[in-house]
């Protein structure tokens, strides 16, 4: 318990960040009449923003529903391309440099 604890200590925050949110975005139901926001204007009431679904539709994308993940959201399957990549650069950077900067 104590090696894997070392080894995530070394891990940059960022990549454990991004992949949690891909493990995050598994756990969305996006089918479900009610779902959580954390968009600020949503919570204001206010009922457009650019980014509001995008976690939805990303979700259906893991999902295999790219056509309703296209109606929910256009930028979805950008977002979960442009998250992957960032996910692949990191790890790569930590096996040739062996440090994060």
């Amino acid at each position: 318990m104590k090696r894997i604890s070392t080894i995530i200590g070394k891990l940059p925050i960022e990549l454990i960040f991004w992949i949690s949110a891909l493990v995050g975005i598994l756990f969305i139901d996006p089918y479900g009449p009610q779902h959580f926001s954390l968009c600020p204007l949503d919570n204001l009431g206010i009922q457009w923003c650019p980014g509001c679904g995008l976690g939805r539709a990303m979700s259906l994308i893991v999902k295999g529903d790219f056509q309703a993940s296209w109606s929910m959201h256009p930028l979805a399957m950008f977002a979960y391309a442009v998250i992957v990549f960032r996910i692949i650069q990191l790890i790569r950077n930590i096996k040739t440099i062996k440090h994060y900067g």
